[in-house]
C-alpha cells in the first residue's frame, strides 16, 4: 500500500543505519497503520459498548479482545516509527485524517451488524498490513517488515475469531 503522506527527512537523529529516505518512508507507512490500529481499537470498543441480544456476552468479550489487540499493535507501530527517528502520530486528528478503515456505525440494529462491522475493520487492517510488508521488504527494512508480518498474522487470527461468531448470528 503506497503511503498517502509525503515522506520528509526523519526529524530526529538515530544511529540506525537505514538510509534516511527509507526511514522517512517507513515512518509514514507506520503512522498510517498506527492510525488504522487506533481506529480499529475505537471501532471495536464502540461495538463492545453497544452490542445487545442473546449473544451479548461472547460478542462483548470478543470486541473487547479486538480492542486490546489493536492497542498492542498501535504501540508496536508507534514505537517502530520513533526508533527510526520519527514521531508517532496517534492523536485524534491524525487518526481521523489517516485511517482508511471503512466507516463504522454509531449504532446497529442487531448483533450481526456489529460483528460484520468489526470483521470489515479487522479485514481491512490485515490486508493493509500485508500490502505494507511488501513495501517494507522492497525498501530494505526487514525489521519493519517483520513487525508488520507479526501484526498481520495476529490480525488474521482475530479476523478468524470474529468471522467464527458470524456463523451463529
Amino acid at each position: 500500500m503506497t503511503p498517502t503522506v509525503t515522506a520528509a527527512a526523519p526529524p530526529f537523529h538515530t544511529r540506525n543505519d537505514l538510509a534516511a529516505d527509507t526511514r522517512a518512508a517507513m515512518i509514514v507507512l507506520l503512522n498510517e497503520r498506527l492510525a488504522d490500529a487506533i481506529d480499529l481499537g475505537l471501532q471495536a470498543k464502540q461495538a463492545h459498548w453497544n452490542v445487545k441480544g442473546p449473544h451479548f456476552k461472547p460478542l462483548h468479550d470478543l470486541f473487547d479482545a479486538t480492542n486490546a489487540l489493536a492497542l498492542e499493535w498501535a504501540d508496536e507501530l508507534a514505537e517502530r516509527a520513533v526508533q527510526l527517528g520519527g514521531v508517532a502520530e496517534g492523536l485524534v486528528g491524525a487518526v481521523r485524517d489517516r485511517s482508511r478503515l471503512p466507516a463504522f456505525p454509531t449504532s446497529a440494529p442487531h448483533a450481526r451488524a456489529w460483528t460484520e462491522a468489526v470483521a470489515a475493520a479487522v479485514e481491512f487492517t490485515a490486508n493493509a498490513l500485508r500490502a505494507d510488508i511488501e513495501d517494507a521488504t522492497a525498501a530494505g527494512d526487514a525489521v519493519t517488515a517483520d513487525i508488520l508480518t507479526s501484526i498481520a498474522g495476529a490480525a488474521d487470527k482475530q479476523l478468524w475469531f470474529v468471522e467464527a461468531h458470524l456463523e451463529g448470528l
